[in-house]
Parts: C-alpha cells; structure tokens; sequence
C-alpha cells in the first residue's frame, strides 16, 4: 500500500519514526511540521493539516494518523466522497498500543492493515467497530474483494449486512457452484436468478438488478474460423461484452482451441486488450463432462466444442454462464467463471 503517516508535534514525529520499522513492505511518506528533530531520511513538512490533507487524499491507499481523533474527523469530514473509493484511515496513539481504523475498513483496508500492525506492535490493541468484523458474520463486500470481484450497487450493502448481523435470511442468486464457494452460509438460502429482490446478494458477471451485485471476472472462450481478421475479432469481442453488461476489466482472459494458437487475429486480440490467452488440446476438451451446443468442431476436429469447453477450462469455477453466440458466421464466443 502507497500510505501517509501523518504527525503533528514532536511526540508523533517520534513515533512514527518508530512505526516505520512495522511497515517495511509498504510506500510509506511521513508528514510532519517543520523544525522538529528527526532522523528520517526524508520528511514532507507542512504548516496546516489543511495544506496536505486534500492532495493525500487523493494519492494515498492509506492515511495513518499520530494525533486526536476528533481533529481527524474533522479534518477528513469534508473529503468524504465514497466508500468505495475513500483511502483507508487509522488513528494510534503515541505510545503505538492503540489503534482505531476509522475508514473504509473493509474495501479500504483499514481493518486488515490495523490487524497487521497491533500483531506486529508490542502488547498493541486494535479497536475495530465493523459489525460484522465483531460478530464474525460474512462481509460480502471482504468476500468479493478477497476474490478479485467487482462489487455494483454498493448501496444496497448496509441493508444485506445488517440482516445477516440480525441474523435474517439473505437469498444469494447465483450459480451452484459459486454458492458452495462461499465460506459462511448461516442465514443464506441458495436461489434463482428469476428470485431476486432486495434481500437478495446476486453472485453473476451480466445478471442487471438493483440488489448487490458481486462480479467475478469471465473468461471468454472463442473459436474463429481460419484467418479470421482482427477487425472482425474485436467487432464480435466488442459486441459480445455490450450484450451483456461486460467491460474490459470484466475479463479474466481468453481460450480456446490448441489449432488455433497460430491464429493472427486471435493472437492479436489478446494483445489489444492486454489479455492473457490460452489454448487447450483435445483431450482435455474431451475430457470435460458436461455437454456443450452443437459445434462444428465436433465434425472437423473430433471436439465436443471450441467457444464453451474452452471458456470453462480457461475458468475458475468451471461455470459456463453465457452460452455459444456466432459473430459474423466466422467467430463463436461463449463466457465461463
């Protein structure tokens, strides 16, 4: 983490010379006012809070402060934008035994960054107030962060952890495959996507609500046939990902075919995008249980398809959850996670 340690007296200036030896693996700036001792190899000096805070903001993943806290929240209050994207904030004490984070625990990192210094920090005790971190009840927010997911309509998070924290039923519609992934599930019923409501977690990449929406990344299989041009490739590629609700960023990768790792414009599409590519062999298509659409491929090459087998092989849950689609009669995609 890129983090800010801010001081404001010779006491904090102090102490974070000493919290500088916990927090190694990071980028770490140290903040503190002008004229006072210190033996640190570079040191940000400033006149007011007020001079630094707002840039820090903006280019910190996280903002530790030596000083009071309620000249913090004060401070902080009117750069308060968005949970999703606020930097973490923590507060500790002098003496470094008390540490309280005070923002964005969970998508932020505060809560997981304070753990790690109260273990590393003499006899220090972590204040953490997070519900759900108190009551050891799931955060889907954690979960999908843990994973690599991207989270929509964060708004409707309060309402889905305050059931959980009262211990009320929450309907998760998702695949079967993802449910039983899901570590904790007291209180969870496993439903259909036609079931969704507001007390309903949706687990799907292209599924539109306006429940919480946890998004794990797609890879894509595709099968093209023989000298298909990039520009067809990345017209199919681009309408594939507006049909469904997809971005760039949606996409963990491409697969598809071991005939078609030569292919130009595939090879070319991958590069485009910055996307890992990867070809699987016929055994390994062949060997996968499931039954795929009807595909060419099984008549010329002996396949059970290119676009869905492969998209699974390439996944991590081994879920197909867009089917085969043809481009331009050339091209078949086919989405999995």
């Amino acid at each position: 983490m890129k983090i800010a340690v801010i001081t404001i007296n010779q006491p904090s200036l102090d102490a974070a010379g000493r919290l500088l030896g916990v927090l190694g693996e990071h980028d770490v700036d140290v903040y503190g006012k002008a004229g006072l001792a210190h033996s640190l190899e570079r040191l940000h000096t400033y006149k007011k809070l007020d001079d630094i805070l707002p840039d820090a903001w903006k280019h910190y993943d996280a903002i530790i402060a030596i000083l009071a806290m309620g000249a913090v929240v004060r401070k902080i209050a009117p750069l308060l934008e968005d949970k999703a994207t606020d930097p973490a904030v923590i507060v500790i004490n002098l003496a470094l035994d008390k540490i309280v984070p005070l923002l964005s625990g969970h998508l932020g990192g505060a809560n997981a960054l304070a753990d790690t210094l109260a273990q590393r920090l003499p006899n220090c005790i972590n204040f953490i107030s997070t519900a759900t971190d108190q009551t050891k009840t799931l955060a889907f927010e954690m979960l999908a962060q843990e994973r690599g997911w991207q989270i929509a309509n964060l708004k409707a998070l309060a309402r889905i952890s305050n059931r959980l924290i009262n211990k009320q039923p929450v309907k998760v519609a998702t695949y079967p495959t993802l449910f039983k992934s899901i570590p904790d599930k007291t209180h969870l019923t496993h439903v259909g996507f036609e079931h969704i409501d507001e007390d309903t977690v949706v687990i799907a990449p292209h599924i539109q609500s306006d429940a919480l929406t946890l998004k794990p990344p797609v890879t894509l299989g595709m099968g093209c046939n023989r000298d298909t041009p990039f520009a067809l490739l990345k017209e199919a590629f681009e309408a594939f990902l507006t049909k469904h609700h997809l971005t760039k960023a949606s996409i963990a990768g491409i697969a598809s075919f071991e005939a078609k790792k030569d292919e130009a414009g595939l090879l070319a599409l991958a590069k485009a995008y910055d996307l890992p590519i990867h070809f699987y062999d016929k055994a390994k298509i062949n060997a996968l249980e499931a039954t795929f659409s009807p595909s060419a491929s099984t008549k010329f090459f002996g396949l059970k398809g290119v676009a869905e087998p492969s998209a699974v092989l390439g996944s991590v849950y081994k879920e197909l959850v867009i089917k085969k689609e043809v481009y331009n009669k050339a091209i078949t995609i086919a989405g999995a996670i």
